[in-house]
């Protein structure tokens, strides 16, 4: 077996894995990782949440874009580390990757731009997520 990537829905995959774990050859990689963020959770986070936020909030006089929120609120919630960037006078925080979040770390970025925009008096239109 070269490669083999299985998501855990019971018993049945987890003695799928337990065999080919007796069977494969000392040194091969075994990883295991969370669920990845759910469609649902994305659009919440796109559609309504950062787009509001980028509509009704100014940022030290200056509006931006969802994408520029994305990445302020992540940085929030990793406690980013900001570097000097190449450029003299530019900064780049480090680790702002969402696309890689499990559905719990993208749960809690979502509950940070709730309490960000709550704080900031904006006003948040529902999205209908079809379940």
């Amino acid at each position: 077996m070269g490669r083999a990537v299985v998501q855990i829905k019971g018993e049945t995959d987890r003695r799928q894995i337990a065999t080919w774990a007796a069977n494969v050859p000392a040194g091969t990689t075994v990883e295991f990782r969370a669920p990845r963020r759910s469609t649902d959770q994305n659009a919440l986070m796109w559609s309504s949440l950062l787009g509001q936020i980028s509509k009704q909030v100014d940022w030290y006089g200056q509006k931006l874009t969802s994408e520029d929120w994305k990445d302020v609120l992540t940085a929030s919630l990793r406690r980013a580390r900001v570097v000097p960037g190449i450029d003299p006078g530019t900064f780049v925080p480090l680790g702002m990757r969402t696309s890689q979040m499990t559905k719990e770390e993208l749960n809690m970025l979502i509950e940070l731009i709730y309490a960000f925009g709550a704080e900031h008096n904006v006003k948040f239109r529902e999205l209908e997520l079809v379940a």
